[in-house]
């Protein structure tokens, strides 16, 4: 799947023109005593390293092989956090109150921000670009079968989409379906099949 929303170019000094605007911010600051040189590193490499996506493909393996916690997880996403081996902080730093969908042979579940770009970090990592396009945003309200398609993903007439809205009060993420062929895989075998596209809604998984 392409790492930008497929129909929106980026410019190819994109990252050139964040990094720039990034430590112009940064810069002032630092001068103005609110944050120190070491803050910025130390936040992303939390991101990084402690919250992200490979704590959604854990819980979603775990759904996976175990009904009990599916039901749980799919009941009280945050509480099910607390189950896991997980770091301080899930339910806060963008997770306060998140909320998984599953998807079914009947239900294809994708997330969206119309606002702005509310995504559950702790599960999924920090958003990527296209998902705080205003087109991507726009676009997938009013056509999101179309949209699933320009990311790969055909659905039959018969499967009904359903689009989440994240906010501020409720951060939603997708319990995909478990790919066939996977019945004898570990749970760590089966989180590494998991991608943040996968648990946004906008891919399946592949194996």
């Amino acid at each position: 799947m392409p790492s930008n929303y497929p129909g929106f170019e980026y410019g190819a000094d994109r990252e050139t023109v964040s990094a720039a605007k990034v430590k112009a911010l940064e810069s002032l600051l630092i001068e103005k005593g609110v944050i120190t040189g070491d803050t910025v590193n130390s936040i992303l490499g939390y991101f990084e390293t402690e919250m992200g996506p490979f704590n959604g493909a854990k819980l979603v393996a775990r759904a996976w092989v175990d009904p009990e916690f599916k039901a749980r997880l799919l009941a009280d996403c945050n509480a099910a956090c607390e189950e896991m081996d997980f770091p301080e902080g899930m339910s806060g730093a963008e997770g306060e109150h998140m909320r998984i969908v599953e998807n079914t042979p009947e239900v294809h579940n994708i997330i969206v921000c119309t606002l702005c770009s509310c995504y559950p970090w702790p599960t999924l990592g920090l958003p990527p670009y296209w998902f705080k396009d205003p087109t991507f945003r726009a676009r997938v309200v009013r056509e999101p079968r179309k949209v699933l398609s320009e990311f790969g993903v055909a659905l039959d007439d018969s499967v009904e989409v359903r689009v989440w809205d994240s906010s501020a009060q409720i951060r939603w993420w997708v319990l995909p379906m478990r790919p066939a062929g996977t019945e004898g895989m570990s749970e760590a075998a089966l989180a590494a099949l998991l991608t943040p596209e996968a648990m946004m809604g906008v891919a399946t998984v592949q194996v």
